[in-house]
């Protein structure tokens, strides 16, 4: 019977390379249902076999499930077997992952590791106990259990070392600073897992650290996280250059592969012909042989998975090739973090980040396009099409359409940003409407975004004029994050808001917005809260008539987004009060100073409302000083470029879009399964949470939640009014 096993075990391989895989586990299957009896173990083998094709290429993970669970009770009559018994733990985790069932997952998990206590200290179960405490980190961190989860990581990080691999050390070690930057309660701990990833990164030999691609990248992004969450922009550029260029790189030897697979490919058809002279054949012979050695040595890395091992699952349940994946630690490990092309996508959105404050507009267009473009590609595959709405989406792939679809939306909110900055209000209205209509099909997996939507709907409706629409959109985005950051951000905008309307009524308000966040702005890691929070405050206190003490929240406040924020825009809007206040100070010498300066970095950025801001200011200057031709040469400047911006307001104001953007109604959407569909999104890996001081996020509460917006706080639209 043996000899029938192996027969069934080759066809279901032959029927697999062609892509049968149906065929394949039929023929699997007929082994498991034989009225003749197999050896328990040929059975074992086989249910292995058929749940790592179904969870490999199909949605049937109860299936799956099913089979292993019998594989397991077979197992038990079998005495050692470790390595099958590993396998067959491993796989059963990912399925319980899979449909969410996150405590009979920890209990396998736990049987897992107490076998490899029991089995020897052998490399391969090291490696399975290396395996088992990366996804029960995994688990634990759906649950919102830190500790235990670094503890997990931890265990695997010391037997990682035990076994002298310094690559696998080095997948935990990033893995612990990931769990850090989600939970950050410590920042000397999230400093010491910096430091920890830095030591142990030195300490892989040069020739092996080229071959690790995978660890690179994760250990480089967390890098910049950590930088930008911190406000350390000057040190997190270094991070984003190694990315960008290691990416191009990869993607320049991707793009060569394919061409010698496409050469490689013709050559065969050649060699295939009857008729082909045998010295032709020679000569095309031997260069097949250098083209497969070229390919070899290209490919050999990424290609080195043992085959004596199981795959894990593609969650999500794209088929990828092996030149697709970012791999960051050797079989048994699913080392996975993010597909390649979700990584790219990111590497460009740090690349927009870090360059949009800066008024990098016409890269960060570049990498918005490349970026958005990219995603859509995916989410196509992943069936997402128009029309498609979460709840048509499979339970398994939910989590990997979570993913990209977050990406596309981070990349959205920062197109939004950009084109308010431009005064390009049209797309700006075009990619709002964009992100509204995302959010309303899939609620559920975008649902850290509403917050980010409102208050995006706040700024457009501020650059209008709308003051109190915009108030209205900002306390509603405070009020529907939990992130303390966020809320700060957006209570600082509402109060800005409420000064632009003028009225002692609203300047109540403001204060009552301002004044619970200046009390706690150093608690705050970084200092984009106090650099908003000083700039709110300085406004306020123009407004009464507070002069000095305003000019003095206002130069601390220029000073710290200068050090740390490298914010244009930002330190464009506080020259031009600070020029407005040396004015009234009548102080014309150094007002002229800051205000050319000022009007120098608004005609950097396009920022039209910021422009016509400063050159009313000046106006009032040269009115005070005498300068008749430079006011009648600024005035006629002045009126072009109102002009220019009641044309472009006029654009967004004529669309149909327009009026629902900006009316204080609640975004109304229908949720459905909402509690599977937040347990989807929360796995399958502990390393998918993008904790990046954006929006992005899925499973943990993200602490640096698009606490960087203040690049988008356009108080240039304060335009005539005058404090």
């Amino acid at each position: 019977m043996e000899a029938v096993a192996e027969g069934l075990w080759g066809l279901a391989d032959h029927h697999e390379r062609k892509g049968e895989i149906a065929k394949a586990v039929k023929c699997l299957e007929a082994i498991c249902q034989s009225h003749v009896s197999f050896f328990p173990i040929v059975e074992v083998k086989t249910r292995l076999r058929i749940a790592t094709l179904l969870l490999k290429h199909s949605y049937n993970v109860n299936h799956a499930k099913s089979h292993l669970e019998r594989a397991q009770l077979l197992l038990k009559s079998i005495p050692s077997c470790f390595d099958l018994k590993f396998r067959a733990y491993s796989l059963l985790s990912q399925c319980y992952h899979l449909v969410g069932a996150i405590p009979p997952q920890k209990q396998i998990l736990h049987k897992a590791l107490d076998l490899t206590a029991s089995a020897g200290n052998e490399i391969a179960v090291k490696l399975w106990c290396c395996n088992f405490n990366s996804q029960l980190a995994n688990a634990l961190i759906i649950e919102g259990d830190y500790p235990n989860s670094i503890s997990a990581l931890q265990c695997g990080f010391l037997c990682a070392a035990q076994i002298c691999y310094p690559e696998l050390q080095m997948f935990f070690a990033t893995s612990i600073l990931h769990v850090h930057l989600m939970q950050w309660e410590d920042p000397n701990l999230v400093e010491g897992a910096v430091n920890k990833c830095d030591q142990v990164w030195e300490s892989i030999a040069p020739e092996k650290r080229q071959h690790c691609l995978g660890l690179l990248f994760y250990n480089e992004l967390l890098h910049i996280f950590y930088r930008l969450r911190i406000c350390d922009y000057k040190n997190a550029a270094q991070h984003i250059d190694i990315l960008d260029t290691a990416m191009k790189a990869d993607l320049q030897q991707t793009q060569h592969v394919q061409e010698l697979t496409k050469e490689l490919d013709a050559l065969n058809q050649s060699l295939s012909r009857s008729d082909l002279h045998y010295r032709d054949r020679s000569a095309l012979s031997e260069k097949q042989a250098l083209l497969q050695e070229r390919l070899s040595s290209m490919t050999r890395f990424s290609n080195s998975s043992r085959k004596d091992f199981l795959e894990p699952a593609y969650f999500g349940n794209v088929r990828r090739t092996s030149g697709d994946k970012l791999e960051l630690a050797p079989p048994p490990i699913d080392g996975e973090w993010l597909p390649k092309s979700a990584v790219y996508a990111l590497v460009d959105l740090m690349v927009v980040i870090f360059g949009r404050p800066k008024g990098l507009f016409k890269e960060c267009g570049k990498r918005i396009q490349s970026g958005m473009h990219t995603i859509q590609e995916e989410l196509v595959k992943l069936g997402i099409t128009d029309g498609v709405r979460e709840v048509n989406l499979q339970h398994s792939a939910i989590w990997m359409a979570g993913v990209y679809l977050m990406l596309l939306m981070q990349f959205l909110e920062n197109k939004v940003a950009v084109d308010l900055t431009r005064s390009e209000f049209v797309e700006a209205q075009e990619a709002l409407v964009q992100m509204k209509n995302w959010f309303i099909r899939f609620p559920t997996i975008l649902q850290a975004c509403e917050s980010v939507i409102e208050m995006l709907r706040g700024q457009y409706a501020h650059c209008f004029g709308c003051y109190s629409e915009a108030a209205f959109h900002y306390i509603e985005a405070a009020r529907l994050t939990e992130n303390k950051s966020m809320q700060a951000i957006c209570q600082v905008y509402a109060a800005v808001s409420y000064i632009c309307i003028g009225d002692a009524e609203s300047s109540s308000q403001a204060l009552d917005l301002i004044g619970p966040v200046y009390r706690m702005m150093d608690s705050f890691v970084g200092v984009r809260e106090k650099t908003g929070v000083l700039f709110a405050y300085g406004l306020l206190l123009m407004k009464q008539h507070d002069l000095q003490e305003a000019r003095n929240r206002l130069a601390k406040g220029l000073q710290l987004t200068h050090n740390h924020l490298g914010n244009l825009q930002l330190v464009a809007q506080y020259l031009t009060i600070l020029g407005s206040l040396a004015l009234a100070l009548h102080d014309t010498v150094q007002a002229r100073e800051i205000l050319r300066s000022s009007l120098t970095l608004a005609k950097k950025l396009y920022d039209v409302p910021t422009q016509i801001w400063v050159l009313s200011v000046l106006t009032t200057l040269y009115q005070e000083l005498g300068e008749r031709g430079n006011e009648m040469e600024n005035i006629d400047y002045q009126r072009k470029k109102m002009d220019d911006l009641q044309k472009r307001l006029a654009d967004a104001l004529s669309s149909i879009h327009h009026i629902e953007l900006i009316d204080k109604v609640k975004l109304q959407v229908q949720q459905f399964h909402e509690v599977d569909i937040k347990r989807a999104i929360a796995g399958p890996s502990m390393s998918i949470n993008l904790d990046i001081p954006e929006s992005i996020g899925l499973s943990a509460p993200l602490p640096g939640s698009s606490t960087s917006r203040l690049v988008d706080l356009d108080i240039g639209r304060l335009g005539k009014r005058k404090i």
